[in-house]
């Protein structure tokens, strides 16, 4: 066994872990690392802010299926890790986040930028360690890895006190590979009791949550679907899972980001079958609403989510790839579906044509919905979105198309402004041949919008698409209650001058039919300059999104079409 630096074998536990690429910022307490880096096959990406950094490896991490890797320095490098590390954790992200550490004799006599990084760290990551010796440090990262692949997937941090990293250690890199990960499946007795209550429903629905899309079962799901003739549904997180022009899907259910026929579906439904999904407060509204009339079959990886949010009827422990498959082994053995549910999956079909929202306003200034319709005529069935937080990813929850597994990426449960460009970023790196399309707002834009110069520098191209209301948008409509429009107007800044500052290109429409036009600009421009693109739409600036308390108190805000005015009966 050979010795050689440390940080050598880290580098080649990376490598073997099927790390291409990671995004960061040297700093002294880590130069280590990065000297090891320097002879890798690892593409490194310099970014402006630590922050944008966490956030471009999940969203590398969110369209690969493995763990992206973030590194920074020593104090506040870590500290500005934090909200990515919790955005990784909230929506079961496998990361890891390396930072340097002051010299190991150093650290009671408050060093310079000595912070202990792994406490606070520790409520948002699944484990956060300080590595102590040197030989130690192939070894952590290998656990590192399994860590956040394994279960629910999550964030790790690592933190590399600057003596440690000079060390050395016996390895060699053709004698080891990465940890075995458990994949946990269900009983089959248990999968025999969601098939015995799906044959007793007659109006069961799937829900398909991010669980479906990060555990690689889309196909399953479809296979299930189609064989029993259960109507989808998909969460936020879960947009992606079925196609949403399959005859099958069944819309979104929630208080905000959903559809009305969905709604109304999963009001008329007497069965859930919920595969990844965790019952988030914004899905789910009132609980008494939600839960009425309903019998619940819940399947999650992790044991605490069962009985977190409400008790099920029955619990599942399994990872959904598995369980789904299981289950449609299983009802290959029975009969042609009975006639209640066929009649079911026409219901639903029958409320996707009469409850629709309008979409088509050619209202001057814009409605936001009027620019979904054209985002979803002109893009791709493999385009990947990537959406942040606000009025605008409500919007696009309600009114985006989305056909494929892993193109719609949304920072779904911690919500961090700021998250879209270098998310968008760091899928562009992972999939330099995929069309790539952040939908932002203008003050989420503003937040880390340095990362673009990093998108410049790197020639990564996608295009950014700003919904500019020049409000805190959300916030000033969750304000209405309260009587008072208060501290939440924008402005004073150009948007596409920015990007020109930047050395990118940028285009301002305040007319609906110029939308497409200002788009097949952007994709054709972003190609051919190598450059993010933006188009900022100005939008009706007090325009505010369907939400409400309930499923069944939805407040709508826009005028709906005419052919969508009917009754709808919630009783049985």
């Amino acid at each position: 066994m050979k010795r050689i630096p440390c940080m050598e074998a880290v580098v080649a536990v990376l490598e073997s872990e099927g790390v291409d690429t990671v995004f960061g910022i040297p700093g002294a307490a880590i130069l280590p690392l990065y000297a090891a880096l320097r002879t890798s096959s690892i593409r490194h990406i310099t970014v402006r802010h630590e922050e944008g950094g966490t956030h471009a490896a999940d969203g590398w991490a969110r369209v690969t299926g493995n763990v992206g890797v973030s590194i920074g320095t020593s104090g506040p490098a870590g500290t500005n890790m934090i909200t990515g590390l919790y955005t990784a954790l909230a929506d079961s992200i496998p990361m890891i986040c390396v930072t340097g550490q002051a010299a190991t004799d150093k650290l009671h006599q408050e060093a310079f930028q000595a912070v202990d990084i792994v406490e606070i760290a520790k409520p948002v990551t699944k484990w956060a360690v300080q590595l102590k010796e040197p030989a130690q440090a192939p070894w952590v990262f290998r656990e590192a890895f399994r860590i956040a692949r394994s279960g629910r997937p999550g964030p790790v941090l690592i933190d590399l006190p600057i003596d440690v990293q000079r060390g050395t250690c016996l390895y060699d890199p053709a004698l080891d590979a990465p940890l075995p990960v458990e994949v946990p499946g269900p009983r089959p007795s248990l999968v025999r009791k969601a098939l015995e209550a799906i044959r007793q429903a007659k109006r069961p629905i799937i829900l398909a949550g991010g669980g479906v899309v990060i555990g690689d079962a889309a196909e399953e799901l479809r296979q299930v679907a189609e064989r029993l003739r259960i109507p989808v549904q998909v969460t936020l997180m879960g947009k992606g899972a079925f196609p949403e022009d399959h005859a099958l899907f069944a819309g979104m259910a929630g208080v905000q980001t959903h559809t009305r026929w969905g709604n109304a579906a999963f009001l008329e439904s007497d069965l859930v079958l919920a595969v990844g999904a965790r019952f988030g407060d914004r899905h789910t509204g009132d609980l008494e609403v939600y839960r009425k009339g309903r019998t619940f079959v819940h399947v999650d990886i992790e044991p605490t989510q069962l009985g977190k949010v409400f008790e099920p009827d029955l619990g599942i422990v399994s990872h959904a790839r598995p369980f789904l498959k299981a289950l449609a082994e299983a009802a290959r053995e029975e009969d042609v579906p009975p006639k209640a549910r066929e009649k079911w999956s026409r219901r639903v079909a029958t409320l996707r044509e009469s409850l629709p929202r309008r979409d088509d306003f050619d209202d001057v200034p814009i409605k936001p919905p009027r620019i979904f319709r054209e985002i979803n005529d002109f893009f791709g069935r493999d385009t990947t979105f990537v959406t942040a937080i606000g009025l605008y990813q409500i919007w696009s929850g309600q009114f985006q198309k989305t056909y494929l597994p892993r193109r719609y990426l949304v920072c779904g449960q911690a919500g961090p402004l700021g998250w879209e460009v270098p998310a968008a970023m760091g899928v562009k790196v992972a999939h330099p041949e995929r069309q790539v399309v952040a939908v932002v707002g203008d003050y989420s834009f503003e937040f880390l919008m340095e990362e673009v110069a990093v998108a410049a520098q790197y020639r990564i191209p996608f295009v950014i698409v700003m919904i500019n209301n020049e409000y805190l948008g959300l916030i000033r409509q969750a304000e209405l209650p309260y009587g008072m429009n208060f501290a939440v107007e924008l402005g004073g800044v150009d948007h596409v001058k920015v990007m020109e500052a930047f050395g990118c290109p940028g285009r301002r429409v305040e007319a609906p039919g110029d939308i497409r036009d200002a788009l097949a600009w952007a994709a054709k421009e972003a190609e051919k300059e190598r450059l993010p693109v933006l188009v900022e739409v100005m939008v009706e600036r007090e325009a505010n999104a369907a939400m409400g308390p309930a499923l069944d108190a939805i407040r709508e805000f826009e005028p709906l079409p005419a052919r969508a005015a009917e009754t709808v009966d919630w009783s049985d």
